[in-house]
C-alpha cells in the first residue's frame, strides 16, 4: 500500500507546474530565469505553511536535474550534515534543501559556511519566520532573499482540481461548492487543502464527496463564502479596514466572522498591523497591549479568547489614528531605492575624533549634520495632529528644527 500522501503526489516536477507564486516563478521572473539559463545561487524561501515553499525548491533541482539531499535544521544531526557534504565533494557540487533553517545551530553553521563559500554546496532554505529577524547574518548574507505570497481561494481550487484529474482519486465525484469549501477551510494552505480532500475521498461512499462528507472530517464552521460570495481574504480586509475607518460596530462584526471561523492567527496578526500601520505614534502603547491581548488569548483559548479580542478590538476601533511614522520610512526607503543617497558624514563615522556627543551639550542637544550631503536638507517625518501625544512630538520635532537652524 503506498501511505504517502496526496500532497506529496501532487507535488510538481517542474516550475511551470507549480501553483501560484508567478512573482517569482511567472514568465520572466527572477526563479523562471534561473532555471531557464541553468544557474542557481544559494537562497531562502519564506512564507506561511502550505503555500510552496518545499514544492519550489524542489521542482527547481528536478527540472535541473542536478543531485540534491534535503534536510531538516532540527532533525538532523551534525553527522547528517557530513555525509551531505561528502557526497557533494563526490558529485562536484550539491543542493541542499534545508526545512526550517531559521533553527539551524551555530556548530551546523561552521560546517557549511566553507563549502558555501567555495560553491561544493548550494543551499535552498525554507523557513516560516521572517529572515531578517530569525536567521544568521552569516548564513543569511550568503542567501538571496524570496518571500513567497499567500495562495488565493482560486489557487486552492486549481490544486484540488488537479488532484481530482490526476491517477490518485479515481471515480471521485465533487461538485464545485464542495471544492471551495475544502479550499476556504485549508486557510490558504495547499497541503492541507490536499489532506482534506483525500480524508474526504476515502471516507466517503464510493469518492462522492458532498458537504456532509466534510462536515464529518471538519466542522470548523465555513462564513466566508456567503450568499454574496465574500471571500476569506475580503473579510480580512474589511475587519482592518473598519477598525481603520474608526467603525466599531463593524469592527466587531467582522471580527465575530473570524473568530466563528476559529482563525485567530489572522486576528493577531492584523491587530499587531494595525496597532503600528493605522494607530502607530497617535497611541503608541497600544503595540503592546495588542501583544499584552494575543498572550491572554493563547492562554485561554477558544471561546474565552474573544473576551480579551473584544475589548482590544473596541480600543483599536476607537483609538486615534496616525500612519506618519511608517510613511516617513517609506519616503526613506523610496530615496534609497532610487539611489537618492550619500555617504555617511565623516563627523559621525566610527573612526570620527570631530563628533559632538548631545549629552554633553544643555538639553542633551547639538546643532550638527546627521544625513548625507546630497540629502542634508530632506525631510521625511511629517507630523500629524490626531492625538496629544504626536502633537506634543511635534513641538520637539519643531523645537530641533529651529535650533538646528540658528
Amino acid at each position: 500500500m503506498n501511505t504517502e500522501p496526496l500532497a506529496i503526489k501532487m507535488r510538481p516536477k517542474c516550475i511551470n507546474d507549480v501553483i501560484g507564486q508567478k512573482h517569482l516563478i511567472g514568465e520572466n521572473k527572477v526563479i523562471y530565469n534561473l532555471v531557464k539559463n541553468g544557474k542557481l545561487f544559494s537562497m531562502i524561501f519564506f512564507g506561511k505553511p502550505g503555500i510552496g515553499k518545499t514544492t519550489i525548491a524542489t521542482a527547481i533541482v528536478e527540472e535541473l536535474k542536478i543531485p540534491y539531499r534535503m534536510l531538516n535544521a532540527t532533525i538532523n544531526n551534525k553527522k547528517d550534515f557530513d555525509i551531505v557534504i561528502e557526497e557533494a565533494k563526490m558529485y562536484h557540487g550539491m543542493v541542499v534543501l534545508m526545512d526550517e533553517i531559521h533553527r539551524l545551530n551555530k556548530d551546523k553553521q561552521d560546517l557549511l559556511l566553507p563549502y558555501l563559500e567555495n560553491g561544493l554546496i548550494t543551499l535552498i532554505g525554507m523557513t516560516t519566520s521572517n529572515p531578517y529577524h530569525k536567521i544568521n547574518p552569516a548564513i543569511r548574507s550568503r542567501c538571496q532573499i524570496f518571500e513567497l505570497k499567500e495562495l488565493e481561494l482560486e489557487d486552492i481550487v486549481e490544486g484540488l482540481k488537479r488532484a481530482c484529474e490526476s491517477e490518485y482519486l479515481k471515480n471521485i465525484q465533487i461538485d464545485e461548492q464542495c471544492l471551495k469549501q475544502i479550499a476556504t477551510l485549508s486557510s490558504g494552505d495547499m497541503r492541507n487543502a490536499y489532506n482534506l480532500l483525500e480524508i474526504a475521498y476515502y471516507s466517503s461512499n464510493q469518492g462522492n464527496i458532498t458537504l456532509e462528507v466534510i462536515k464529518t472530517i471538519n466542522s470548523k464552521p465555513v462564513f466566508f463564502h456567503d450568499k454574496d460570495e465574500d471571500g476569506h481574504y475580503d473579510v480580512i480586509s474589511a475587519f482592518q479596514k473598519s477598525i481603520r475607518g474608526s467603525d466599531v460596530n463593524a469592527s466587531l462584526y467582522y471580527l465575530a466572522r473570524l473568530i466563528e471561523a476559529e482563525d485567530l492567527d489572522i486576528i493577531y496578526r492584523r491587530m499587531t498591523v494595525i496597532a503600528y500601520e493605522d494607530i502607530g505614534l497617535a497611541n503608541p502603547n497600544m503595540g503592546p497591549r495588542v501583544d499584552a491581548c494575543i498572550n491572554a488569548c493563547e492562554r485561554l483559548g477558544l471561546p474565552e479568547a474573544r473576551i480579551p479580542l473584544s475589548v482590544m478590538v473596541v480600543d483599536l476601533a476607537l483609538s486615534p489614528k496616525s500612519n506618519s511614522a511608517h510613511l516617513a520610512l517609506d519616503e526613506a526607503l523610496k530615496d534609497i531605492e532610487s539611489g537618492n543617497t550619500g555617504n555617511v558624514p565623516d563627523h559621525i563615522k566610527t573612526s570620527s575624533k570631530d563628533y559632538k556627543y548631545p549629552h554633553n551639550y544643555p538639553h542633551a542637544f547639538v546643532s550638527q549634520q546627521y544625513l548625507p550631503d546630497k540629502i542634508r536638507n530632506r525631510k521625511y517625518y511629517i507630523p500629524k495632529d490626531t492625538s496629544k501625544y504626536e502633537r506634543d512630538l511635534k513641538k520637539v520635532y519643531e523645537a530641533i528644527e529651529k535650533m538646528s537652524t540658528n
